[in-house]
C-alpha cells in the first residue's frame, strides 16, 4: 500500500491534486493520500490534514503577515512526515511554501515529485538549479518548461497538459448554439474578463467599451459573458446596464460557448489556453498596478506573458497590456482577428497549441509517475 503525502495550496491546485488523487486510487485502490487541500481533494477520496480555506495566501504582503501561520504549517508537515512515513511528497503548484517542503521531506528522506513545477521558464531560469537539487522528479506540463528543467539538470518527465482531458464540450453543435445564444448570421464575441473581483473591477469597464466600439462597426456581431462562481451575477449585471450594451450573462458549460463563439477578449490567464484548446481565438489583455507592471517588466524573462502565445513559441494572438490595454486599440484588434485570412491563420495556430501540449492522459501519467517513486522508496 503507497503512503501518498499531498500538497495544494490554493483551488486551482486543490483540482489537479484531486484529479491525480482519483487517477492514483483507480491504479491502487489501496493506496492512501493526505495532506493539503480542499473540498476537490476530499471529494476524490484524499484525507485533508490542512484545508486550504485556511492556509491560502497569495501576494507578497500577504505572505508576509502569514509567515508565522506558515512556519507552523510546515512544522505541522514535518510532523506528519514523522509519524505517518509518506512514500512519497507530491507538491502541486505553490511554489513559495512547496519548495520549502520540499527541502524538509528531502532532509527526511522522502523522494518529492512536483507537479506543477515552479515557473523557473518565465521568472528566474536561474531557480531552476535549485529545484532540480530539491525534488526526485518533476512532471512537466510544458514542452519549454520541460527543456528548461533538463538543462538544469533535473529529472524530469513531460506528462503533458490536464486541460487536454478537461476542456471538452458535452452538448451538440445545435444545443451549444442555442445554450450560447448565438443566431444565425450572426458572430459572437466572448468577454472573459476574469475570476477574481479585482480583475472584474479593473478589466470589465474597458472590455465593454471595447465591444461597444466594435458593435458601432460590425453590428452583426453579439456579445456574451460566461460567469465565473466568484463573481456575483448582480455586480456584472450592474456593470453591463451602465455601459449601455447588450451582453447575454451565461452559467455554465464554458467550453461549449467558447466552442460556438467567434473571438474573446479575455484577460491574461488560463483561460486563454482553454479558449485555445475550444478553438477560439483571444484579445489577450491585462492591466495591473504601476508598480506591480514595473517590477514585473524586470523579472519576466520571456517576450509574451498570454499562455498560447508561449505554448505556441512565437506571438500569435495580439496582447495588450497596462497602457496599451484601452478601448480603441481591443477593438482594432478584434476586428482584425475576424478578418478571413487572418482567422483562418490563427485557427491553424491554436491547431499548433493543441499539439503542443501532449497527448491526453496526463494526469494518469503523473499518478503512475508518483507510484513508480514510492515503490522505489520502498
Amino acid at each position: 500500500m503507497a503512503k501518498i503525502l499531498i500538497s495544494a495550496g490554493e483551488a486551482s491546485g486543490d483540482v489537479h491534486a484531486a484529479a491525480v488523487t482519483k487517477a492514483l486510487k483507480k491504479i491502487d485502490p489501496s493506496c492512501e493520500v493526505f495532506g493539503m487541500g480542499g473540498d476537490c481533494l476530499r471529494e476524490a477520496g484524499g484525507e485533508v490534514l490542512f484545508d486550504i480555506k485556511e492556509h491560502g495566501v497569495m501576494g507578497f504582503i500577504e505572505v508576509v503577515k502569514k509567515l508565522p501561520a506558515l512556519f507552523k504549517l510546515r512544522s505541522d508537515f514535518g510532523r506528519v512526515m514523522d509519524e505517518r512515513r509518506p512514500d512519497c511528497l507530491v507538491t502541486v503548484d505553490y511554489p513559495g511554501f512547496n519548495m520549502k517542503l520540499a527541502k524538509l521531506a528531502k532532509d527526511k528522506g522522502i523522494p518529492v515529485v512536483s507537479y506543477i513545477p515552479p515557473s523557473a521558464w518565465a521568472w528566474n531560469k536561474g531557480r531552476a538549479p535549485k529545484v532540480a537539487k530539491l525534488v526526485t522528479k518533476i512532471a512537466s506540463i510544458f514542452p519549454f518548461e520541460y527543456d528548461v528543467y533538463k538543462e538544469a539538470g533535473a529529472d524530469v518527465e513531460f506528462v503533458g497538459h490536464p486541460l487536454i482531458d478537461i476542456v471538452k464540450p458535452e452538448l451538440d453543435r445545435k444545443q451549444a448554439l442555442d445554450f450560447a445564444g448565438k443566431q444565425s448570421g450572426r458572430r459572437l464575441i466572448l468577454l472573459l474578463p476574469g475570476s477574481r473581483l479585482m480583475e472584474i473591477q479593473k478589466m470589465l469597464p474597458t472590455l465593454l467599451d471595447a465591444a461597444k466600439l466594435i458593435s458601432e462597426k460590425e453590428p452583426d456581431i453579439d456579445f456574451a459573458m460566461p460567469r465565473a462562481s466568484t463573481i456575483p451575477k448582480e455586480m456584472l449585471e450592474g456593470m453591463i446596464e451602465k455601459s449601455g450594451l447588450k451582453v447575454k450573462i451565461v452559467e455554465g458549460h464554458i467550453y461549449d460557448v467558447m466552442s460556438v463563439a467567434d473571438l474573446a477578449l479575455a484577460t491574461s490567464g488560463t483561460v486563454t489556453l482553454e479558449a485555445a484548446l475550444c478553438g477560439l481565438g483571444c484579445v489577450i489583455v491585462y492591466k495591473t498596478s504601476p508598480i506591480s507592471a514595473f517590477i514585473a517588466r524586470r523579472v519576466i524573462n520571456i517576450p509574451d506573458i498570454g499562455l498560447p502565445n508561449i505554448v505556441a513559441g512565437r506571438h500569435i494572438l495580439p496582447e495588450l497590456l497596462q497602457e496599451d490595454f484601452t478601448p480603441e486599440k481591443t477593438a482594432q484588434e478584434a476586428l482584425h482577428l475576424l478578418e478571413p485570412e487572418r482567422n483562418a491563420q490563427m485557427k491553424q495556430d491554436l491547431e499548433y497549441v493543441r499539439e503542443r501540449l501532449g497527448a491526453p492522459g496526463a494526469v494518469n501519467r503523473v499518478a503512475e509517475l508518483v507510484l513508480r517513486v514510492a515503490k522505489e522508496k520502498k
